[in-house]
């Protein structure tokens, strides 16, 4: 565009249009042969220039009302979103940063100057905003006025915690009792907007999704640290369980696998009362399926029946929230496993003093991490009594009644596996 062209129009319009002709000039120019020094300091003042570019047509969207009458649109946001074909959450977000920056206008200086980029200044005009009413129109400068030197050193994230406490700096006198009220309401929204859902996904998972407090989540991490931590030597991923010692597991398939054990070490005694009885789980098999390798049993528990392989089956009976429900060829009961069978809390102390730690061979899993295993399986008669019991790690235990493994008992009272060939 020629420079009679360009002084025609009106400078903003005249502005974005020789940004595009110098975006053209070097759309084909390729940055491999460009030195370190000219690429530190292209990409700063690139940063520097879409804060500029920001703030300019935030300014415009602040004043487009009419462009929304023009077009019948609900608002400049809605216009844009179609007119440009981008996504009308980034479009609302846009008009309502304008929106805020017309009442920040330092703000808005921070950005022109390329020293506050745009998530920063969502960042300082929601923490000065969200001051109390009554803090006083210079309070609230000087507070915002902290917040955007402070942006010189900190990114968005750390800007967004001293946001939070900036009460501290400009009026310390009010920051206690405020922080206070701020966190009560914190805690009251979330509370409000907590949810949990599950989707059955139809393939043996369900998709678990939700938003929880802050402390609840934080209380669950720390529930499931527990369970993790002192299994960091056995992540892996063999056939979908934990792997052998040495191989990793991400740590968001340790939470899972943590989350099933800790789920299983719940006292059915200490849960709700459901249905006239403790929340309990019902495993039924046939006698068949529970003495084969290769078979299926249903888990009666909450509105509906499901499958697990009768291998889990066996697994599942050892821990005290399960009563195993064993069923003839007519689906009479044969044996319905009674807690008694279970071991005692008595018991399972004993058991830890015994055993100190998981007794797979070389697994040095603390025994307040492990779970109680009949060495002579319930299916087959056996006892519960502490010589027929014995401490392994939620892997091990598992392992134990995968079919896909043999196992030994040495002379010390370890358990080495095989796998079969």
């Amino acid at each position: 565009m020629s420079a009679a062209t360009l002084a025609a129009l009106h400078p903003v319009v005249a502005c974005a249009s020789e940004v595009c002709d110098v975006l053209d000039r070097v759309a084909d120019v390729q940055p491999v042969f460009m030195s370190v020094t000219d690429k530190q300091a292209a990409l700063v003042d690139l940063t520097r220039a879409e804060a500029q570019v920001a703030e300019l047509k935030a300014r415009i969207l602040a004043t487009s009302d009419d462009i929304a009458a023009e077009h019948g649109a609900h608002d400049v946001a809605a216009w844009l979103a179609h007119a440009t074909r981008t996504d009308p959450r980034t479009a609302r977000a846009d008009l309502h940063l304008a929106t805020a920056l017309e009442q920040h206008p330092a703000v808005a200086a921070g950005m022109r100057a390329g020293t506050v980029s745009t998530a920063q200044a969502r960042v300082i005009t929601t923490a000065v905003d969200e001051l109390p009413t009554d803090l006083g129109p210079e309070l609230a400068a000087e507070a915002e006025a902290t917040l955007i030197g402070y942006a010189a050193h900190h990114p968005p994230r750390d800007l967004k915690r001293l946001g939070q406490r900036i009460l501290e700096v400009v009026a310390p006198d009010i920051a206690e009792a405020e922080d206070g009220r701020r966190l009560e309401d914190e805690e009251r929204r979330a509370r409000q907007k907590a949810s949990l859902r599950f989707r059955d996904l139809g393939d043996g998972r369900t998709r678990i999704t939700g938003t929880l407090p802050t402390p609840v989540t934080q209380r669950l991490q720390h529930y499931l640290h527990a369970y993790t931590s002192p299994r960091r030597l056995h992540r892996g991923s063999t056939n979908g369980e934990t792997g052998d010692i040495g191989e990793r597991m991400p740590q968001h398939r340790a939470y899972a696998h943590a989350l099933t054990a800790l789920l299983e070490a719940l006292d059915p005694d200490q849960l709700p009362e459901h249905g006239g009885d403790a929340t309990t789980v019902l495993v039924t098999l046939s006698l068949a399926q529970l003495l084969s390798d290769l078979a299926s049993a249903g888990v009666i528990a909450g509105d509906g029946e499901e499958a697990i392989s009768a291998q889990e089956a066996r697994r599942l009976a050892c821990q005290a929230s399960i009563i195993p429900a064993v069923l003839g060829a007519n689906s009479e009961v044969l044996d319905l496993g009674r807690r008694m069978r279970l071991f005692t809390k008595a018991q399972r102390r004993a058991l830890r003093l015994r055993d100190r730690h998981c007794r797979a061979e070389g697994c040095s899993i603390p025994a307040a991490w492990t779970e109680a295993h009949h060495l002579t399986p319930w299916s087959e008669g056996g006892s519960t009594d502490l010589a027929d019991a014995i401490s392994l790690c939620n892997h091990h235990h598992h392992r134990i009644h995968d079919h896909a493994y043999i196992h030994d008992r040495l002379p010390n009272g370890d358990i080495r596996f095989h796998r079969r060939t």
